[in-house]
Parts: structure tokens; sequence; C-alpha cells
């Protein structure tokens, strides 16, 4: 869980300074107030690029510095309790660095951020040491589920594909690095096939034997994780959250990989792209009491799978990891009855996360139970 959270220039907060407790944390303030701001900076303590998926630039506060930073403590639920970080002066300074007191045994400080003379990279600091972005996934996982992604189903392939890696990695923390690799391995493949004159052969076959290398990682672990998670939703009741069926499908040749990457350049050189590979797969969704495939059903049915997802995969990265991911849930209650609602908190107060959850109003959290509450004013965090 986090115990501290430091905002510097990041989004429309100036500095913002939250101590959230465990369990719920509940964000509410008007439309435009910055509560999925927040929601957003806690996804940056994970690999990737946060959930809006934006430049970096685009982070840093207007009038502000131009560089941003995110600051946390993770302290293990066991040990709740200890000392905190000194307030960060400028976005470097939200950068943590190492607390040797006694008292902060068991804590981790993790941050990220921009220097303004470097908007587009990216800087990670683990306990005061740089490190890479994909090292954040030894340290915690965090899961998302936003408006934006009420029309996963019927959005193209690739945003499932980036949904269902996201929940991989929770489960395999060097998925990001295989997935990074092989998508560097395709791109420079890509260059060589449309380079003018006869691409050199031997690099050619380097590079699709990393991207088969890498490619098998990612399907194993993409594969992995359909079927632990279709184990787990085929055998909960129904409920208020509708039960998916998940599958892999589109391209799928994994053991052959090698061979038609090799017999496929004259027509990967035509097209611009590489047409095989597990960047073609795709995840399919279908509501199981419905036997209806997920892009046919309803808006609300569409929710309630989501909702089914996460928080059945939120369960079982605690099941195989021992570690609950932390939960950012923007909106979520929004557009539910009293009786869902209630079922929802219930639920996720089972799941053992830290659930960061946000709303315009108080009166949907009605019922939610001990929580940590803050109130979002134009950039302002205030505990309620």
């Amino acid at each position: 869980m986090l115990s501290r959270l430091v905002l510097t220039d990041f989004r429309n907060h100036a500095e913002a300074v939250l101590h959230p407790g465990r369990g719920f944390v509940v964000l509410t303030g008007d439309n435009g107030a910055g509560k999925t701001n927040v929601l957003e900076a806690v996804s940056l303590l994970a690999p990737g690029r946060g959930l809006r998926r934006a430049a970096l630039s685009d982070m840093a506060r207007q009038g502000g510095s131009r560089g941003f930073g995110v600051a946390a403590q993770l302290k293990p639920l066991p040990f709740w309790g200890g000392v905190g970080m000194g307030a960060a002066g400028n976005a470097l300074a939200a950068l943590p660095h190492p607390n040797p007191s006694p008292e902060g045994e068991g804590l981790v400080d993790i941050g990220t951020g921009t220097l303004a003379s470097a908007p587009e990279r990216r800087i990670v600091r683990i306990n005061g040491a740089t490190a890479s972005a994909n090292a954040l996934a030894e340290w915690l996982t965090v899961l998302w589920l936003t408006p934006a992604m009420d029309r996963l189903f019927v959005e193209p392939a690739g945003e499932r594909r980036r949904f269902l890696d996201r929940l991989t990695l929770a489960l395999r923390p060097d998925h990001a690095g295989h997935a990074n690799r092989y998508e560097a391995a395709m791109r420079a493949r890509n260059r060589l096939l449309a380079d003018e004159g006869t691409p050199d052969a031997a690099w050619l076959t380097a590079l699709e034997a990393q991207m088969a290398e890498h490619g098998a990682a990612i399907d194993e672990g993409r594969r992995e994780t359909v079927a632990a998670l279709s184990e787990r939703l085929v055998d909960q009741p129904a409920g208020p959250f509708a039960r998916a069926g998940l599958s892999l499908e589109g391209w799928a040749s994994i053991a052959t990989l090698t061979a038609d990457l090799a017999q496929g350049r004259r027509r990967d050189a035509a097209a611009g792209r590489t047409l095989v590979g597990p960047h073609r797969s795709d995840l399919s969704v279908t509501h199981l009491d419905k036997d209806q495939p997920a892009a046919l059903c309803s808006t609300g049915e569409q929710k309630a799978l989501l909702l089914g997802l996460i928080l059945a995969h939120a369960e079982l990265v605690a099941d195989r990891t021992g570690r609950a991911p932390i939960l950012l849930l923007d909106e979520v209650a929004a557009h539910l009855d009293p009786v869902r609602r209630t079922a929802l908190f219930d639920r996720l107060a089972s799941t053992h996360s830290q659930v960061w959850i946000t709303g315009t109003e108080v009166a949907p959290f009605d019922g939610i139970g001990e929580a940590s509450w803050f109130t979002v004013t134009n950039g302002r965090v205030l505990s309620a």
C-alpha cells in the first residue's frame, strides 16, 4: 500500500501531499478538479505510460517548471505505521531518498518524474537509486479501471492486448522487458525491410531470432494469465458482476514464428509492417451466463464484465504473489444502483487491496466503511 504520496508540478497539482490509509481511499470533487490526475500519478508508479497513456511532457503542470515528480512511500500492510518523507520543494525533490531511520523499517521509497531539460525522459528512483521503469513491477502492482475503458470490447484488438499485458505484468514482472525487446527488434526489422536495396539477410535473421525468443515469452505469459483467470472466473457464482469467459485468438503460431517471419519478408516489406507475431493476437471475451460475445452485450453488461475481470484478477494476483495489488477505480460507482454499489464495496474490501476510488459526490460512497477521505478542488487535495 501507499502510506504517502507527493505530487509536484503534476497536471494541475502544483504540490499535493496525501497520507492514505489501508483499504479505501476516496477522492471526491467536481469534474475537472484533478481527481483522475491523482490516480494517474499512482499509475505511474508501475511500468508503462500510466492510465491515460499520455506523453510525459503533457503531464507537467502548465506554468510550472516543465518537469514533474511523483513520489511515494510503500509500506507492507503487516507493518502499518511509521515515518513520513519530507515535503518536496520542486520536481526533482519529489523523487524519493533513502530513509535509514529504524522507525522506517519495511518502508520503500519510490518515485518517477522528468526534468525540464528533458521532458520526455523518465527518471525512476527506488530507495534513492536510479532504476528502470520495469523495476517498479518488483515492488508493487497497480491495476485500474477508467471510464475510457468502457469501450474496451468494441475497440481495436490493440487495446485489449494492452489490457491483457497489464494483467500479465502483475503476475510476471519480466513481461514488460520481453515486450519492449520484441517491439524494438520488430521496429528494427521493419526499418531494414523498408530500406532501398537488398536488406542484410544475416541481420534480418538475427532480429527475427530475437522476435521469436521474446515473442515466445510474451505468448506464454499471456496464455498463462488467460488460463488462470478463466479458471477463477468460471468457478465464481453468478452475481451482480457478470462472469467473463476468456480466450486468446487471432495469430497463434508461436512455434513457427521464426520460419513465418523469414518467409514473409517480401510480404511485410510491401505492407510496411510485420503481419505475424504475438502483436497480432486478440483477447476474446464472452458473457458466460449469456453465452454472448462481450462486444454484443449492453453497455451496462460490458461494465459489469470489466468489473468482474478486475476483481477476479486482483484476487488472483494476491493469491499468486502474496501481495494485494493497488486498485484505481475512476468514477466506477456513478452508474451503479445501490444494491450493486454495496456488492462492489463488499467485494473490494475482500481483496485486501488499497483501493483508490473517485466520485463527484460523497453520497454514492455511503456504507463503504472505513476509508481515507480526500476532497480535490482546483488542484488542491485536502483531507476530508
